[in-house]
């Protein structure tokens, strides 16, 4: 049957794009469907269990009859603990005013750029990134400017490439930091370096900072503590990384005192609020024991060393020591292999799922990127897999 809607699709669809990590994920899943075991490593969710106290928190609520509509920008009481938690953590002064708590992270981004920037207006993002930065802002129809993240400047950006990028038109910069796919961490010199063309050249810096509790060196910084940047910062985080939240949908924004009515809005008029039950259980999380959280990043630390000393052994590969988030992104240059080879031809052959660089932009090529929120039996297993297939297929033979 012919389909006659197809042709009345909105052309801006055609400029959205979307997550390889969820296309490489379904293939894994159906080589399990036909009975193949396959090590994943290709998706950014952590692997551990929610903290029994965070499910327990959403269970009273929802015996509590916690399931009306709220506020679109969040109920008081948790938007009170996550001003206080941000500011805790980034040692700035945050007003609960200033936040909006969002169903996931994804809201902060997609709103703030529909609020800020128009048609031709221009946005500066890190290449490799998260793939979401640029397909929202080809949807909203502006000019996305990637700034590459190189390897030899551990993977952060050059200010006086950033400089060169900048022009009249740049309405918004996206930092990422703890970074995904690297897990490059901004150090004070780069920030302070960014806040200084920020404010020289008048735009707006959206600070992605979802593992900002998921560092393995110094405390987290934020763009946002450097002065005269809390003004002109929005910080993204949310639940999913730290407290193992994935599923639960829960996220927020810190936004200029004038811009945090403006995001409220789109709230309204695309999911009207965040459910009321799961936002009682980020206030259990927040204001609950924390433990949990410093026992997942140990472990994260550990399965991080296990994985980055395993693939440096690995002929052709060569892998930083990742700073912070829970990725690992290998050169695999010098193997022979293309990074969408090496996606496809490991998780067909070898039944480990990781993600070509090329997943979040041209200047991820030549690198893959693993997860380690895996087990270290996995990781370990996985290690053993693609050792033995480079073996079988040395440089040159692919």
């Amino acid at each position: 049957m012919t389909d006659c809607v197809e042709h009345l699709v909105a052309g801006r669809m055609s400029r959205l794009g979307t997550e390889t990590a969820f296309e490489v994920l379904a293939r894994a899943r159906a080589l399990e469907e036909a009975g193949r075991q396959v090590v994943h490593l290709e998706i950014g969710e952590p692997d551990f269990d929610t903290p029994a106290h965070i499910c327990e928190a959403a269970a009273q609520a929802l015996r509590d009859g916690q399931t009306h509509y709220g506020p679109a920008a969040g109920l008081p009481e948790l938007r009170e603990a996550i001003a206080e938690h941000v500011g805790a953590l980034r040692r700035i002064e945050v007003s609960p005013d200033q936040v909006v708590v969002t169903p996931g992270a994804k809201p902060i981004l997609f709103f703030s750029i529909l609020a800020l920037v128009d048609p031709e207006d221009e946005v500066v993002f890190p290449n490799p990134g998260f793939p979401i930065y640029e397909s929202v802002i080809n949807f909203v129809g502006a000019r996305a400017v990637p700034i590459p993240l190189r390897e030899e400047r551990g993977f952060n950006p050059d200010p006086d490439e950033l400089d060169e990028l900048v022009s009249k038109r740049t309405k918004l910069l996206i930092l990422n930091s703890p970074q995904n796919p690297t897990g490059g961490v901004l150090g004070q010199k780069d920030l302070e370096q960014v806040a200084e063309l920020a404010q020289r050249h008048d735009f707006i810096v959206l600070a992605d900072e979802v593992y900002s509790c998921i560092q393995y060196g110094e405390a987290h910084r934020s763009i946002a503590s450097i002065p005269g940047m809390l003004e002109r910062t929005i910080i993204l985080d949310g639940f999913s990384k730290t407290y193992a939240m994935t599923g639960w949908r829960l996220g927020y924004g810190v936004f200029p005192a004038t811009l945090a009515p403006a995001i409220a809005r789109l709230q309204t008029n695309c999911t009207s609020c965040t459910a009321t039950f799961v936002q009682y259980a980020g206030l259990a999380a927040l204001r609950g024991p924390q433990e949990c959280v410093a026992e997942m990043a140990a472990e994260f630390r550990r399965r991080r060393d296990l994985l980055v000393e395993g693939l440096n052994r690995l002929p052709g590969v060569s892998c930083r020591l990742p700073e912070g988030a829970f990725y690992a992104f290998p050169n695999i240059s010098q193997t022979g292999h293309s990074s969408r080879e090496l996606e496809g031809r490991l998780l067909d052959e070898a039944g480990v799922a990781a993600l070509s660089g090329t997943s979040f932009g041209r200047h991820g090529d030549g690198y893959l990127r693993f997860s380690y929120a895996n087990s270290v039996e996995n990781i370990q297993l996985a290690l053993e897999r693609v050792g033995e297939w480079l073996a079988r297929n040395p440089r040159g033979t692919g």
